[in-house]
């Protein structure tokens, strides 16, 4: 019955404590009451030599949380939903503004700077990251910002 008892609470254990994929600096971009949309960023470190997918994720202060990416389409930026964000042995992967992101769409409350969100990913080897996150103002992250005109403005840290 020990032995059962053993498997049981090993098989249950959260595969996240056997995760190879290392979460750093994950925020939140805070937006103005009413905004529909934000998004999440974070970088990403796969400590294997195996390949690995951020395959979904979720959270409870959106209806859906989708992976995108930022692609260059004849000199027009746009904004695509991928399937998976592939990180190969050993490679790290920055989610940031501008490139690969986490879009929370429908949002169910306000996004607040300095509050804290969940954030579940969801990985190709199985194993699940559960997150909290803080919120941070919509400047946060983005360093420099290229202007219309070329002049180059730097984004404050917040």
């Amino acid at each position: 019955m020990n032995k059962v008892i053993t498997l049981i609470a090993a098989l249950t254990l959260s595969a996240s404590a056997f995760a190879e994929v290392k979460v750093d600096q994950p925020y939140a971009r805070a937006v103005p009451p009413g905004q529909p949309n934000s998004a999440a960023f974070m970088s990403l470190k796969n400590n294997s030599d195996t390949e690995i997918s951020l395959i979904s994720a979720s959270s409870s202060v959106s209806k859906v949380a989708e992976l995108h990416a930022h692609t260059n389409e004849n000199g027009v930026m746009k904004m695509r939903q991928v399937p998976q964000i592939t990180l190969k042995g050993n490679q790290q992967v920055e989610l940031k503004p501008g490139g690969l992101h986490i879009m929370l769409i429908g949002l169910k409350q306000n996004l607040v700077k300095g509050e804290t969100i969940d954030l579940r990913l969801n990985f190709s080897d199985g194993s699940s990251e559960s997150l909290d996150i803080s919120v941070k103002d919509v400047m946060s992250g983005m360093g420099q910002m290229k202007m219309h005109n070329g002049m180059q403005k730097k984004a404050q840290n917040q």
